[in-house]
């Protein structure tokens, strides 16, 4: 398919469009408090309720007879999956970008929150909220595309393993978390020999402790204060960091990967102004359509395009910014991407398998990362 092209903006429409951009998030920080305090400190609650609820009614549930014991093992492991996705979506995602630093409340400051998964939020700090945010897309510097797992897009070189892709990014969907949390880790660069071992295990040492407390709250602690009944809060915490890591996977991906998204070489950034990272990063991004339910299980995230323009101010401000961002957009002239989840992802998974395939850039698409706005 041929990629959209937004139509080229000459200096004067640039500055205008990058002067709106940035009017839009001085009219919407300048209107930040309680309101926003207030719903952050409401997903706080409801991840630790719904996680207390979900770990009581699988060691209560472990006890009761048939059928009850299954109606109690599927509720609570869907209340803990939900506890799980929140802290991750909604919560530490955002809080790790620092968006409610300014409430001065320590259990919400970014540089310091620790999220309920197996990569440490230092390490997420580096590769999404410096090198991606920073990269947005760009070919060699954003480590997000494909996360050094899958070929995306025509410009990254193939090889005959991405043959098997199709296969592997269910197993890379199933164990998110992981892969996200040895990113940092670069073992790409280390199997090259750019990378010495002393380096890795500098790397490896926090990354590891984090990994092995996550193993042994949910695999070990919780499945034996259950005594005999172990086995049903095993698999419901098993289950549980499933189906989130599904969940962000799919989330994370209709986010970036879909058919319309433009990729861009390194040679942008020789000539890169802020209007132009400000493009970049819209036609780097794609949003999916939903109501409140939606956005608040993709942490807003069903709004990729207004994070990335604004990625430290509040995510449930993004419904509002979101309809002001598209009307910018369309006066310039600039593709707005969005669709249904179903349609997002649709489109990822032909991503997928159509890349495992030899295929060469669209010239539509070069030229459209060349111009990048």
């Amino acid at each position: 398919m041929t990629a959209i092209k937004d139509r080229i903006l000459s200096a004067d429409e640039l500055t205008r469009f990058g002067a709106e951009i940035e009017a839009l998030r001085e009219r919407t920080v300048a209107t930040l408090g309680e309101r926003d305090a207030r719903y952050i400190r409401n997903v706080a609650k409801a991840v630790r309720y719904s996680e207390a609820f979900g770990r009581v009614l699988l060691m209560v549930g472990a006890f009761l007879p048939m059928p009850w014991l299954l109606g109690a093992w599927g509720v609570g492991t869907l209340a803990l999956a939900l506890a799980k996705i929140l802290d991750n979506m909604e919560l530490g995602h955002n809080v790790i970008h620092g968006q409610y630093d300014w409430m001065g409340d320590p259990h919400l400051n970014g540089a310091k929150f620790e999220w309920d998964i197996a990569g440490t939020s230092a390490n997420w700090r580096k590769t999404h909220n410096y090198r991606h945010h920073t990269y947005t897309n760009i070919h060699g510097l954003d480590e997000d595309m494909g996360y050094g797992v899958l070929r995306i897009f025509p410009e990254q070189k193939w090889h005959p393993a991405a043959l098997f892709q199709p296969f592997y990014a269910i197993i890379f969907a199933l164990l998110f978390q992981w892969g996200v949390a040895i990113q940092d880790l670069r073992l790409g660069r280390l199997f090259k020999g750019r990378k010495r071992v002393a380096e890795l295990m500098a790397t490896l040492i926090p990354v590891g402790r984090k990994m092995r407390r996550q193993l042994i709250k949910d695999y070990v602690v919780f499945p034996l204060l259950a005594g005999p009944g172990w086995l049903t809060v095993f698999t419901g915490n098993l289950v549980a960091n499933g189906l989130r890591n599904l969940w962000t996977y799919t989330v994370i991906f209709c986010g970036h990967f879909t058919t319309d998204v433009v990729t861009y070489p390194k040679s942008v950034l020789k000539t890169e102004t802020r209007p132009q990272w400000y493009v970049r990063q819209i036609r780097g991004s794609s949003n999916l359509s939903g109501g409140f339910l939606l956005n608040v299980l993709t942490g807003n995230l069903s709004h990729q395009i207004e994070h990335h323009l604004f990625p430290d101010v509040p995510a449930n401000r993004y419904v509002d910014m979101a309809p002001v961002v598209r009307d910018i957009c369309k006066r310039y002239g600039i593709h707005y991407n969005t669709g249904s989840m179903a349609k997002q992802f649709g489109q990822v998974i032909w991503r997928i398998v159509r890349h495992a395939f030899p295929s060469r850039p669209a010239v539509s698409r070069r030229l459209a990362g060349a111009s990048a706005g």
